[in-house]
């Protein structure tokens, strides 16, 4: 109930974002054609990521929710990775394209008309600060990735827009007419870094890694100190998507104990791991004599230091 609570939220945060920021990038966008500046337009290229990405976003969470049939048995939930994947590369294209552009007018500032570019900027800034304030306290920026990655978006905008005021001031107070391509490398570069970021995280969840802030030595001996449990192997630790992490793995236990005993032990350990932020556990359970015919078995035993150490013959 908690996890419809939150998405419920998120989609609301992204819908009201959505909105604000696609509406004042368009003005942004107008205004740096009208007044000739790379830093506003470099902003609204930003934000343009900004509404793609909210939009994605949003398509993400809505086919997130979506039942799981035959054809897809986790549902939709990992479009919301593939989501953050698109995101993150477009971050990093327009921010290339950014740095090229801006290189390019070092060498011959044209004419920037400041006062235009100023209050824009200004606007720009109250715009960014606004969505950002309403992604902070209404939706999940710490663990839902696609939310984190929108909220990044904004943040490093709100940055842009700094740029670009800051620029403006230069350029009417000395005339520094390199204050504009300045302005629009800085937050290109800013860019380009929440792009590769949101990107890495997104790739390492498609590639099946195990997720941050899980340790793996600390769930396998979790698992194994669990009274009737002799050892396991085969582990995979994954995430299907933000906040939603499996584990599955063969454990190996003593060819006496009854059904009802087996199920009280993996009561234990999926109660033990989802304190652990495992919620979605799999476990099959075997006794030794099976455990011998399968060469896997050594690959925890190996890897692992155990706790208490089980010898084979």
């Amino acid at each position: 109930m908690g996890h419809n609570h939150t998405t419920g939220a998120n989609k609301k945060v992204l819908l009201i974002s959505f909105i604000m920021i696609t509406g004042y990038m368009m003005i942004e966008a107008i205004g740096g054609f009208l007044t000739n500046s790379l830093a506003l337009l470099s902003d609204a290229g930003h934000m343009l990521s900004d509404s793609i990405s909210l939009m994605v976003a949003l398509i993400a969470f809505t086919l997130a929710e979506k039942k799981a049939n035959h054809n897809k048995t986790f549902g939709y939930k990992r479009f919301e990775i593939l989501a953050a994947v698109i995101n993150g590369v477009a971050l990093i294209l327009i921010s290339l394209y950014i740095i090229y552009e801006a290189i390019e007018r070092f060498s011959n500032p044209p004419e920037v008309a400041t006062t235009g570019m100023l209050t824009i900027s200004i606007i720009g800034l109250v715009v960014n600060i606004l969505v950002a304030w309403i992604m902070m306290s209404g939706g999940d920026t710490k663990n839902n990735l696609n939310i984190r990655g929108a909220y990044l978006h904004v943040i490093s905008d709100m940055l842009g827009s700094v740029g670009a005021i800051l620029a403006a001031i230069l350029i009417i107070f000395f005339g520094w007419g390199w204050a504009d391509p300045l302005a629009s490398m800085i937050v290109a570069i800013l860019v380009l870094r929440s792009g590769y970021n949101v990107t890495k995280s997104s790739i390492h969840i498609l590639m099946e890694g195990t997720p941050e802030h899980i340790d793996v030595t600390d769930i396998i001996r979790a698992i194994e100190e669990t009274e009737g449990i002799q050892n396991i192997h085969d582990l995979h630790i994954w995430s299907i998507t933000s906040g939603l992490n499996a584990l599955s793995c063969h454990a190996v236990v003593d060819d006496q104990l009854t059904i009802s005993e087996s199920e009280n032990i993996l009561r234990k350990i999926e109660h033990e791991l989802e304190h652990k932020g495992i919620t979605h556990v799999t476990i099959q359970m075997e006794t030794e004599a099976h455990n011998h015919d399968n060469d896997n078995a050594i690959l925890c035993q190996a890897t692992i230091e155990k706790p208490h150490d089980h010898h084979h013959h």
